[in-house]
C-alpha cells in the first residue's frame, strides 16, 4: 500500500510537471503489485478529473479541433478494441502486454529523433496512430508509446503539449468508463480506489506543475525511463519464472 501511495504521489508531480505520465507510472507499478485491471480501474478518475482540469487550464493553447476530435475519436474506437482484449486475455499475457507497452516506449525515448514531424504529416496518419493509442490504453493501459510520442514528434511548445494531450486523454477516458463497466472491471468499490487515487495524484501536480518550470524536463524524462526499465525486467523475469 505505501509503494503504491508513493507511486500516486510521484505520477502527480510528473503529471504537473510535464502534462502526461501517470498512466506510465502507475499501470506497471500496481500491474506488478496486483494486476493490469486492477490498475486500469484505478486509474479511470485521476486520467478524466485531472486531464480534464488541465484542458481547462491550456484551453487557449491547442491544437485545431479538427485535428484533435479525429485523433480522439479514433482513440475511442481503439480503446474498444483494447477493452476486448483486457477481457479476453489471460493476466500473464495482459502482463508482459504491459511489459511491450513500457520497451517500446523505452525504444522510442532512446532513438531520441530530432526530425520534426509537420501538423500535415501529423494530419494524415492521426486516424491510425489514435487507433493504436487506443488499444494500448484499453489492453495495458499505457496509450504513450503511440500518443505521447506522436504528439512528442511534432515539437510542441509546453503548453499546447499539455492541453492537447489532455484533450486527447479525457476523450479516451470517456469511451473507456462505460467498455470497462459493460465488462465488469470497474466495480463500485475500484472506483472508490480510482477516487482516493485522483486526490493523491492532484495534491502532487501543483508541486510538479512549479518543478516544470524550473527543471529541464529532461530530468523527469529520465526518471520515468529507470522506473519503467526496472518494472519491465521484473514483470518479464516474473513471467518468465512462473
Amino acid at each position: 500500500m505505501i509503494i503504491a501511495l508513493l507511486t500516486l504521489v510521484i505520477a502527480g508531480i510528473i503529471k504537473g510537471a510535464i502534462g502526461s505520465g501517470v498512466p506510465v507510472v502507475v499501470v506497471p507499478v500496481l500491474t506488478m503489485l496486483y494486476d493490469v485491471k486492477l490498475a486500469i480501474a484505478v486509474l479511470v478518475a485521476p486520467n478524466l478529473f485531472s486531464n480534464a482540469l488541465q484542458v481547462w487550464q491550456y484551453r487557449t493553447h491547442l491544437l485545431p479541433w479538427r485535428f484533435l476530435m479525429a485523433f480522439a475519436m479514433a482513440g475511442g474506437a481503439g480503446i474498444v478494441l483494447g477493452t476486448w482484449g483486457l477481457v479476453v486475455l489471460a493476466p500473464e499475457y495482459l502482463s508482459l502486454g504491459v511489459a511491450g507497452a513500457i520497451v517500446l516506449y523505452l525504444a522510442v525515448k532512446l532513438s531520441r529523433r530530432v526530425t520534426v514531424l509537420p501538423l500535415s504529416m501529423a494530419e494524415r496518419i492521426v486516424l491510425p496512430v489514435g487507433v493504436l493509442a487506443g488499444v494500448l490504453q484499453g489492453a495495458a493501459g499505457m496509450s504513450a508509446p503511440a500518443s505521447v510520442t506522436f504528439l512528442n514528434a511534432m515539437q510542441l511548445e509546453r503548453r499546447v503539449f499539455i492541453g492537447s494531450i489532455s484533450v486527447f486523454f479525457v476523450a479516451i477516458t470517456l469511451v473507456q468508463i462505460p467498455a470497462l463497466l459493460s465488462a465488469g472491471i470497474l466495480t463500485a468499490e475500484r472506483f472508490v480506489y480510482s477516487l482516493g487515487a485522483l486526490l493523491v495524484i492532484l495534491v502532487g501536480m501543483p508541486l510538479g506543475a512549479r518543478l516544470g518550470q524550473r527543471l529541464p524536463h529532461r530530468w523527469f524524462d529520465n526518471m520515468i525511463m529507470c522506473l519503467l526499465a526496472s518494472i519491465a525486467v521484473k514483470i518479464i523475469v516474473d513471467a518468465w519464472l512462473a
